[in-house]
């Protein structure tokens, strides 16, 4: 698992540019803590865990250590898909050739990412499951945003949307949703296109939403907007470990993994993205639909066999309070309309929600 947060001055709740010297107390070669695209962000990563509750044990652990030295110093941590007001600067960006050639390349839209995500690995037996399980997969993209959804402010507006982060990243070339691929075969010859054409240097640099992560021999899911908080972080990650491990096991039952156009994909991530909880989603290649709540009732029951053989009933079941209490989106503008608009406010109410 990999969970970005930003650093907020204690006292004005703007972002600090202070990741460098943040990682540097904390050893360079800290293999749980990495740089980011921007000064202001750390990046707290887990080690290969066998369960959900072993995972959030390794990020509590790191997170204690982290926030201690980050308080210390005068500031916070912050996570959401984005920041209430914050702005980029020139001095945000991390000193880093790749980093500056992104930059460089991207211009505009590169300068925008002030943006903050969750990264999930799961393991895969086989390469060739993998681009089966990655289009089935995204049949549950919409669900796993809208839980998710939390960056409805950007640049001090409210953007009308779930989870502006979504859209801002899409933006960027080889971020978004995935090509539709059944065979391993033919991602490698992609991947080959990429580098031949100049497209890519690295296999890194195809930054989709849900990608495979050879080097790893795991399937990474990048949907998710930043979370605030460990109970809603370990639902998320009870959920996505049970969708990829439910398909890998279909897939060895003979089944061929159910998929829809990718038109239909792509209108389910809009729809989550401006309505979150309150989207009307696609379910299948016929075109039909329903609210994303009421499918993730069914969806729940059906995996909870699942989470039973994976240790992390109790992690699933927690989804659901996502949808009842209210997602990290919907607490944001309820902190922003109590105090009559003020984001700070709400920069205050999501620092309030790490309890580690």
């Amino acid at each position: 698992m990999e969970w970005e947060f930003a650093l907020v001055d204690a006292v004005t709740r703007d972002v600090s540019n202070a990741a460098t010297q943040v990682i540097h107390e904390l050893g360079e070669n800290n293999p749980r803590v990495h740089k980011e695209l921007l000064r202001n962000t750390v990046e707290i990563v887990t080690g290969v865990c066998d369960t959900v509750p072993e995972a959030m044990d390794d990020l509590r652990g790191t997170l204690r250590t982290v926030r201690g030295i980050v308080r210390d110093r005068g500031m916070e941590l912050f996570c959401a898909g984005t920041h209430p007001f914050a702005k980029w600067t020139p001095g945000s960006l991390t000193d880093s050739p790749r980093y500056a050639e992104l930059i460089k390349r991207t211009q505009w839209w590169g300068r925008q990412m002030l943006i903050w995500g969750v990264h999930v690995h799961v393991g895969i037996s086989s390469a060739h499951k993998v681009m089966a399980i990655i289009t089935a997969l995204l049949n549950h993209y919409p669900h796993l945003l809208a839980l998710s959804a939390s960056s409805p402010y950007w640049d001090g507006e409210d953007t009308g949307y779930a989870s502006n982060r979504a859209m801002m990243f899409q933006q960027l070339p080889t971020a978004g949703l995935p090509f539709h691929f059944q065979t391993w075969a033919e991602w490698e010859r992609f991947v080959h296109d990429q580098k031949k054409t100049g497209i890519i240097d690295h296999m890194n640099e195809i930054r989709w939403d849900i990608r495979p992560s050879p080097h790893n021999g795991t399937v990474e899911v990048r949907v998710f907007d930043g979370m605030s908080n460990l109970a809603e972080l370990s639902a998320l990650v009870a959920l996505t470990h049970c969708l990829i491990v439910d398909l890998d096991r279909r897939l060895d039952a003979g089944e061929r993994l159910p998929t829809m156009p990718p038109w239909h994909v792509q209108e389910n991530k809009w729809r989550a993205a401006r309505y979150g909880l309150d989207a009307i989603i696609i379910l299948d290649a016929d075109s039909n639909e329903r609210l994303v709540t009421e499918d993730l009732d069914e969806l729940l029951n059906r995996l909870e066999p699942v989470a039973a053989s994976l240790h992390c009933a109790d992690e699933l079941r927690r989804v659901s309070d996502i949808y009842t209490n209210g997602a990290s989106y919907q607490r944001q503008r309820r902190v922003a309309e109590e105090h009559d608009g003020d984001l700070r406010a709400v920069v205050d109410a999501l620092v309030a929600e790490l309890d580690v």
